[in-house]
């Protein structure tokens, strides 16, 4: 992917990459799961294409051509979407968007994420090899990685469901895991209570809601 960063210096980009699944796993009652994996992912999508100085892309999970031409669909021109590896998506993701001097990966089901929380991942990768958004049911909503990939982040192949206790206990010094603030994943129907009507932005996933 080295092609797409234009006049950009590695050393001094940035990349913010959604990670979505090639198939829906689940929906809300009455609601169609590839419909609500997209409406997702497009309003994951647009929380992070309206960030300031980053480039953005979108990498697809176990995909094929017809899972990439989906979600280049919901994208604005010129975003790149790519396929990876469904047994790493995280690092095969990270890899793909470099050069870059770091990459934070995103989840595709985070559509009401506050783009400030991605900005508090990039600072922290100034002194840290990996940062991470937790989420409130023990999982990942963001993972971001200092380029090149450490080694020992190779090897452990963080995903967004590795717990945090995972990362602390693997990290080789103390300052190597950044844990910024938490937020919420939409994995359940528990998960929607917390979206707020009152906030802007999640449109298509309001919509999906809305349908009887």
């Amino acid at each position: 992917m080295s092609d797409w960063y234009g006049d950009r210096a590695p050393v001094d980009r940035r990349v913010v990459v959604l990670v979505a699944p090639a198939r829906g796993t689940w929906a809300p009652p009455g609601r169609d799961s590839e419909a609500w994996r997209l409406a997702l992912a497009e309003d994951t999508y647009e929380v992070l294409a309206a960030l300031d100085q980053v480039d953005v892309a979108v990498a697809v999970s176990g995909g094929d051509d017809n899972a990439v031409a989906e979600l280049s669909a919901l994208t604005w021109p010129g975003t790149p979407v790519y396929a990876v590896d469904a047994e790493r998506p995280v690092l095969h993701a990270v890899e793909l968007a470099g050069p870059a001097a770091a990459v934070v990966a995103v989840s595709h089901d985070v559509p009401d994420l506050p783009g400030l929380l991605i900005g508090k991942l990039f600072r922290a990768l100034s002194h840290a090899d990996i940062a991470v958004t937790p989420a409130e049911d023990g999982s990942l909503a963001a993972i971001g990685v200092k380029l090149p990939v450490p080694g020992w982040l190779t090897g452990l192949a963080p995903t967004f469901d590795t717990p945090l206790a995972v990362l602390e206990s693997r990290k080789p010094r103390r300052h190597a895991v950044a844990t910024g603030p938490g937020w919420h994943r939409l994995r359940s129907n528990a998960d929607l209570a917390r979206l707020d009507p009152g906030l802007e932005g999640w449109d298509a996933t309001r919509s999906i809601l809305r349908r009887a």
